[in-house]
């Protein structure tokens, strides 16, 4: 599914006799009952939980909460404790596009899911209430865990699945957290209180013939678990009963050995790394099940690789992974584990081995800190990182092994040089974007400068440099003097994590929505098959998407062609393409379910799609980037084609534009200057943009500006825009992303622009950022621009 992780579904094939095994263990371990009814139920649940247990070791942290969904609202689903009408609300949310919030404290498209749930006979009034009653529901939808609070009025008296649903409009962020807690009142908290497995226990479950197979993340290794399991049993690489073989290039000889004397003599093998044999891994699968039967009772194999970065390019036989034993094994997560973590890289004789002691503790924490930072900021989504930077141990050691180098060999600190060498090259050299170099290097000038040796730099709010201690005082001075864990430790504002626990709710519905059983007589009980809502989609989007742009008639209206108009031209063709493409795949699909076609692969990908409510892979290749449902990108689209009709009437540059109308925004932007550089002859190469931003809204402008334009429809993501004083502020609590005033944009030369007091705004089309990167706009601030690039504010064209 787009948007699913990246662990290929192939990596979690379940195995049949695995199942089996698990099915006789969980008989065993039920408790015994007198009545038949009691015994059947204890039997469901022991055999329930031991399936989940034993699917959930294997399976990423990410994944295992849609996992749990997906297992309790299928059993609750058998057992007739849910209603299908209401559980596909909450997994689909189909809010009603357009409508407008009355209350301060809901979001539009919050509102818009209340007004769909309000048509539900159980939700009769909802909109109603929460606008007579609004400071009670205020109260709820604005505390800091309203899953845990109680409703008002009657609506308190609801089953825990309607509460979901309310949920779901009022708050999505907490929806990973009401879920846990719907579980562990529907099924029992044995489900959710996240023990993990011992390894030990795992091993007594393997044999000859099935193996242990470690999915690997970035940062672990889980082959110290079988080297301590190894030595108490007796299996060391000393005695020879341990074969360890990392496999890279002339290694599957050795393997291929190893595993033929293991077989024999009931040895252990650990075969580290597979994934980096793709061509070998046909002759290990054979060997794996030619040993499986008629070894040593003692045999064992153990075999780590890396997930697959997509489905496609997965290459692990489907015969090793069946009959595995499957764990993953993650880093820790939060700055307190990290930073500990980071720390037990190094020891008491680390901190004295450089004779600038002082010196180097110092800067050595400080990189400690900066290395869990870089790290645990990947959990914030495309506000941490545009692209995900595989950064690892490796990383931090070197670089403290440069500083040693580099203090010993100056009389002086080289601060300079230390920055360069970590932020450029240590680290740097994973760093793909622009904008993330940014960031590191900002980092790194905040951590890692002069003023710290005095103790006066402060890691975060509230978190100062440590002073001289030992090794064993620096542990103890991150438990006692970090603060608890929040997007400030990482210089984000809390926002961040809103939008963070936001998107993963999202994708954890959307994700089980999709593993939704496809073939239901009506649509999951809502009386509507699901050829009948894929027919409704498609007549409404045929009936509505308008007659594509004449060309030939567009272009006769112009007199000349100036670069606003190519512009015009460009997006009308680009329209057209997009139109054109709907149309035809609509009809084509229209005449598959009448029967009139045999039903292709593509017309089932199109239909599929229609009643996911995403867009159709062939639209989204000939539109722009977006990350709307259906029905909002088609709303979205029709307001793109009536703002492209007005502007072609007469081809006059509107009062206002909307950037974000346009498949490509850098394209107009460009033409301001294209269009200054002809009046003024100036050379292109010479200008730049500058940007003000006005104090008015849209409707507050009458005419357009007599050079340059007017644009509206950008929000700003990671703090707001002060209109009072006319530069860059800290982000409001829950306001995501606040819309911007009306921005003018003239094209000046660059001699002329100003850089003091300013901050290097990206611009980009949506919140995946990274690849939907349009320009650079300079705003004010008082503050350090340091502040803002840490909180990776942004300026987006839709949200």
């Amino acid at each position: 599914a787009r948007g699913a992780s990246p662990v290929p579904m192939s990596l979690y094939a379940p195995l049949p006799q695995a199942f089996n095994m698990v099915f006789e263990k969980a008989i065993q371990k039920t408790a015994p009952a007198e009545e038949v009814k009691q015994r059947v139920i204890n039997l469901t649940d022991e055999i329930t939980y031991s399936v989940y247990m034993y699917t959930a070791r294997g399976l990423f942290e990410r994944d295992k909460l849609i996992f749990l969904a997906q297992v309790a609202f299928q059993v609750l689903s058998m057992k007739k404790e849910l209603n299908p009408v209401e559980l596909e609300f909450l997994l689909r949310f189909p809010s009603k596009a357009g409508a407008l919030s009355p209350v301060d404290f809901l979001q539009h498209q919050g509102w818009g899911g209340i007004k769909a749930l309000s048509e539900m006979d159980e939700f009769k009034n909802l909109d109603s209430d929460i606008e007579g009653s609004a400071k009670r529901w205020k109260k709820l939808v604005e505390s800091e865990a309203p899953e845990k609070e109680i409703f008002p009025k009657e609506w308190k008296n609801k089953t825990a699945l309607q509460k979901l649903c309310l949920l779901r409009c009022m708050r999505p962020d907490r929806m990973t957290y009401a879920v846990r807690n719907f579980v562990e009142e529907k099924m029992g908290s044995k489900f959710v209180e996240g023990r993990s497995v011992e390894f030990s226990k795992s091993y007594e479950e393997s044999s000859p013939s099935t193996p242990i197979f470690f999915i690997l993340s970035p940062g672990v290794d889980p082959l110290k678990d079988v080297e301590a399991l190894g030595k108490k049993l007796g299996f060391t690489i000393d005695n020879g009963k341990l074969h360890n073989v990392s496999l890279g290039q002339g290694q599957e000889v050795v393997a291929e050995n190893a595993l033929d004397v293991a077989a024999e003599m009931g040895h252990w093998v650990i075969l580290q790394n597979i994934h980096l044999v793709a061509r070998w891994l046909s002759t290990l699968d054979k060997k794996v099940e030619r040993y499986s039967t008629g070894s040593h009772e003692d045999y064992r194999v153990f075999i780590s690789a890396e997930p697959a970065p997509s489905p496609e390019s997965h290459i692990i036989p489907q015969g090793i992974l069946e009959n595995a034993i499957k764990i993953t094994n993650e880093p820790p997560t939060g700055m307190h584990a990290n930073l500990h973590k980071a720390l037990d890289l190094f020891t008491q004789d680390t901190l004295e081995m450089c004779t600038k002691e002082i010196e180097f503790k110092c800067i050595l924490f400080a990189l400690c800190y900066f290395h869990a930072v870089v790290a645990e900021r990947r959990k914030f989504g495309a506000q941490g990182w545009n692209r995900s930077y595989p950064f690892n141990n490796g990383d931090l050691t070197i670089s403290i092994n440069v500083l040693y180098n580099y203090l010993e060999a100056n009389t002086k600190v080289p601060w300079d040089d230390l920055r360069y060498l970590f932020g450029e090259i240590m680290y740097g050299g994973h760093i793909t974007d622009d904008w993330d170099r940014r960031l590191c290097r900002t980092y790194l000038a905040e951590y890692v400068r002069a003023e710290m040796l005095e103790g006066e730099t402060l890691l975060a709010p509230g978190f100062q440099i440590p002073p001289n201690l030992d090794y064993k005082g620096y542990h103890e001075y991150i438990n006692e003097n970090l603060p608890p864990e929040s997007p400030y430790l990482y210089g984000l504002h809390p926002n961040a994590e809103i939008g963070f626990l936001t998107v993963t709710s999202e994708k954890l519905f959307r994700t089980v929505l999709e593993m939704q059983p496809k073939e239901t007589d009506s649509g999951a009980g809502t009386g509507v098959s699901r050829e009948e809502k894929v027919k409704a989609v498609l007549e409404e989007i045929l009936e509505k998407v308008p007659e594509t742009f004449n060309m030939a008639e567009i272009m006769a209206k112009s007199a000349e062609k100036t670069p606003y108009v190519v512009v015009a031209f460009q997006e009308c063709e680009r329209m057209n393409i997009l139109t054109n493409e709907m149309r035809r795949s609509l009809k084509e699909l229209n005449l598959g379910l009448k029967g009139e076609l045999t039903i292709t692969t593509d017309m089932e990908d199109l239909s599929v799609a229609l009643f996911y409510d995403t867009v159709p892979d062939t639209w989204v290749a000939r539109a722009y980037p977006s990350m709307m449902g259906l029905a909002a990108w088609f709303a979205d689209l029709l307001l793109r084609i009536r703002e492209l009709e007005a502007w072609t009437t007469d081809f006059a540059l509107p009062t206002t534009v909307w950037l974000a109308g346009f498949f490509n925004p850098q394209s107009f932007l460009t033409a301001i200057m294209q269009s200054m550089a002809r009046k003024n002859e100036w050379p292109l190469d010479k200008m730049c943009l500058s940007v003000e931003v006005t104090k008015k809204n849209r409707e507050d402008m009458t005419a357009p500006p007599r050079e340059g334009a007017y644009v509206y429809g950008l929000f700003m993501e990671g703090a707001r825009w002060d209109t009072q004083t006319g530069v860059i502020a800290e982000a409001r609590l829950k306001e995501l992303t606040p819309a911007m005033p009306v921005v003018f944009i003239k094209a000046i030369p660059v001699d002329r622009m100003e850089t003091k007091n300013m901050y290097e705004c990206p611009v980009y089309k949506t919140r995946i950022r990274g690849p939907t990167y349009v320009w650079t706009f300079n705003l004010k601030t008082k503050e350090k621009a340091a502040k803002w690039i840490l909180a990776a504010v942004a300026l987006l064209l839709q949200v």
